[in-house]
């Protein structure tokens, strides 16, 4: 075992030897491994990242909520005619739901406005860019917790039957508008239409460099009344009484809605049931594809990187001949040879490996930085990247190893 170890220690020495002795030409030749390591590291790194924040984002808003909107939560390309034939969803279906399903703990409705440009956000002299409004009811902040008011109060049922000049804000309006005083009580202006807010939803924070906080709610029945809206644009967002029965509630939600808008038994849902591990999924399924796309463009870097290196290893077989010749005629065995050159060319790609791991680190870092775009290290991205870079040398240096090893020691020692 010892005579072993000292072997491969040996042979581990005089491949590090030839690489110092040929600096650029062995960067040269791991060019390639360290752009296709590095590629993965860093794309590995942005796409875990992402995962990551969709899935915390999602565990925050809450997994059990159940959303039923006219289409698809995700489409690509133009809807189809089935699609734009289907009707739109109404208030009446949302309290239907709420009435008779017994399943259902909570509901609450959302409304879009249908503005050809955001409308502007004012107080006094002071205004909020871009601010994003949408209508929704009394449940809106019991459904979605995360938007429970840090200052002042939701609505009221009564105030949104009777269609009530209220509002709630994000902090980013109020930081806006009211930077040294309380803006609970206070009106402000979304176009031409004046509010008073009666409550601050909390701070979440931006999202893909998008602000989460820039929002302005006001009772759905207001926006209704003050302003244009999009009616295919209802959604309705139901909780289940027992989280474990979502399936069942969703069941329940579906067939009272098939009745309701008169779907025959043999026609597929005219409406659109998910939840939010649905999204999930949906996302996990793009950011797959992504990954696939990664794969082959850094394998074409790989590739590249292997030829350049069993070329090198050619090259150092043509070189070496005498040094082959000498090494056979004291007794060293084929497999020693195949070892001694394997070897040489699998610390080759690692060391590429190792920078391509480094440079792709260094470059998810540097997106994280100066874009949205979030990037996490994982570790087994590390032993991904050695592992395919040693790969890349075992395989591409088989070849000239074999080639070394079936060499004649006599025509090698009359080599000049």
């Amino acid at each position: 075992m010892k005579v072993r170890t000292r072997l491969f220690l040996e042979i581990f020495s005089m491949a590090l030897d030839s690489i110092k002795t040929h600096k650029l030409r062995s960067f040269l030749t791991t060019l390639g491994i360290v752009i296709g390591v590095m590629t993965v590291i860093g794309m590995v790194s942005v796409i875990q990242g992402l995962n990551q924040s969709i899935a915390g984002e999602i565990e925050r808003i809450g997994s059990n909520l159940i959303i039923i909107q006219k289409n698809e939560p995700v489409q690509v390309g133009m809807p189809s005619e089935e699609e734009r034939q289907r009707k739109d969803l109404t208030i009446e279906d949302a309290e239907a739901i709420l009435q008779e399903c017994p399943l259902v703990k909570a509901m609450t409705i959302q409304l879009t406005p249908d503005f050809s440009r955001l409308p502007e956000v004012k107080y006094q002299n002071l205004k909020s860019d871009n601010a994003i409004i949408f209508g929704a009811d009394e449940n809106f902040n019991t459904v979605y917790s995360v938007y429970l008011p840090q200052e002042g109060r939701s609505f009221t049922g009564a105030e949104v039957r009777h269609s009530a000049r209220v509002c709630l804000i994000g902090t980013e309006v109020a930081d806006a508008l009211f930077p040294h005083m309380s803006p609970v009580g206070k009106e402000l202006r979304v176009g031409p239409e004046k509010f008073t807010i009666v409550g601050v939803m909390g701070k979440r924070g931006q999202m893909f460099g998008q602000s989460r906080d820039n929002l302005v709610v006001i009772p759905y029945t207001s926006l209704m009344k003050y302003f244009p809206y999009d009616k295919s644009s209802l959604q309705i967002t139901v909780i289940p009484s027992d989280p474990t029965k979502i399936n069942e509630t969703i069941e329940q939600v579906t067939n009272l809605l098939r009745l309701r808008r008169k779907v025959p038994p043999n026609k597929p849902n005219d409406f659109a049931v998910f939840t939010q591990e649905t999204l999930l999924s949906l996302y996990n399924q793009i950011t797959g594809a992504a990954f696939i796309v990664m794969i082959v463009i850094s394998s074409i870097g790989l590739l590249v990187g292997g030829i350049g290196v069993m070329n090198i290893m050619l090259v150092a077989v043509k070189e070496r001949t005498r040094e082959i010749g000498i090494r056979k005629a004291i007794g060293a065995r084929a497999r020693d040879i195949v070892k001694q050159f394997l070897i040489e060319a699998m610390v080759l790609t690692s060391l590429g490996g190792v920078i391509g791991i480094f440079i792709g680190f260094g470059l998810s870092l540097v997106i994280k930085s100066i874009t949205p775009l979030p990037a996490a290290v994982t570790w087994w991205s590390v032993f991904l990247g050695l592992s395919v870079s040693m790969t890349v040398g075992l395989f591409f240096g088989i070849f000239p190893a074999q080639k070394a090893a079936r060499m004649d020691p006599i025509v090698c020692l009359r080599y000049e």
